[in-house]
């Protein structure tokens, strides 16, 4: 009877269910969980150290890494567990759960030092050396040296990548502590060419025609008013320069508005397309970035070029 309450105790914390069901159905590092359940790490491997000690959880070494897993549960406690699980599958934290659980298998996949272990399931795809943004900085050395603005640019992580093949980056954010961070990322990495301004996106501290390429990359479903954001990021862009935005394919994860502070649940394909025309934007292209069965999550890419003098007298002219 002792040894029951314990386990029951045990069980009765939200956090640790949520737990042992994303291990039920992945196995995970303390890391990896760390950004499913949103918790401290210091938490995950409390939670990590109680489940493993009743014997819930079982601990498997790999390429230096600790990873873990569900144990296998037979009898009436597993039985219990498992229609538990089938039951709170649209509970809004279970969702939230399974949509970080997408976000971080999607991160895995594209991440090399995971590529090719245990869980690949095809051993064609193991290419030593392949990595994304390896491909990415070997096509940004075909691009001429553009002055590149980063909208929205958060801790800078894009800025920096920009900031290798751009003469120079203007990376605007309205959080002063966040661009402090990324001004010490910058300095980490030797990076100079960028300058960083505090700023709304829809009232850039920038002047008129003043870059080559604006970017937006997940920044736009966090404006407070999307439209008049595209209007800026097209008023900074020079004539014959171009816009280029990276959002999400409207979706239902609701949980995204608290725990990351989006504004709108992504945006249409057409609705996008019109954010972009109507900032006086041509030749408009809306495409699909990446996508992966089973995550709620679609990133759109999406560009526009900015009018030039001989544009609009073209077009005054045809509309004569």
């Amino acid at each position: 009877m002792r040894q029951a309450s314990a386990l029951f105790r045990l069980l009765g914390d939200e956090a640790r269910l949520r737990l042992l069901r994303v291990l039920a159905e992945q196995r995970l590092n303390v890391t990896e969980l760390t950004g499913v359940l949103g918790l401290a790490q210091s938490g995950v491997s409390r939670h990590l150290g109680l489940l493993k000690d009743a014997g819930l959880v079982l601990e498997e070494r790999d390429g230096g890494f600790s990873f873990y897993r569900a144990a296998d549960l037979n009898g009436p406690l597993g039985d219990v567990l498992r229609r538990q699980f089938e039951e709170s599958a649209n509970d809004p934290a279970v969702r939230a759960d399974a949509a970080r659980l997408q976000e971080v298998l999607r991160l895995r996949k594209e991440n090399f030092d995971a590529h090719g272990g245990p869980d690949t399931r095809d051993a064609r795809q193991l290419v030593p050396g392949r990595s994304w943004a390896a491909w990415s900085r070997a096509l940004a050395l075909l691009m001429p040296r553009l002055k590149v603005a980063d909208l929205g640019c958060g801790e800078g992580y894009l800025t920096i990548e920009a900031a290798r093949w751009a003469s120079s980056v203007i990376a605007v954010d309205r959080s002063e502590v966040v661009l402090k961070r990324a001004r010490s990322l910058a300095r980490r990495r030797r990076v100079s060419n960028v300058i960083w301004k505090k700023g709304e996106l829809e009232k850039l501290p920038m002047k008129d025609g003043s870059v080559d390429v604006a970017m937006l990359s997940q920044a736009l479903h966090h404006a407070h008013d999307p439209e008049r954001a595209m209007r800026e990021a097209a008023r900074v862009t020079k004539p014959g320069g171009r816009v280029l935005v990276l959002d999400l394919r409207s979706h239902d994860e609701q949980w995204v508005r608290a725990k990351l502070g989006d504004r709108r649940l992504g945006f249409d394909d057409d609705e996008l397309r019109r954010l972009l025309a109507g900032a006086g934007l041509d030749d408009v292209k809306v495409g699909v970035g990446a996508r992966k069965a089973g995550d709620p999550f679609t990133v759109l890419i999406a560009s526009g070029a900015k009018r030039t003098p001989s544009d609009e007298v073209r077009r005054d002219t045809r509309s004569h």
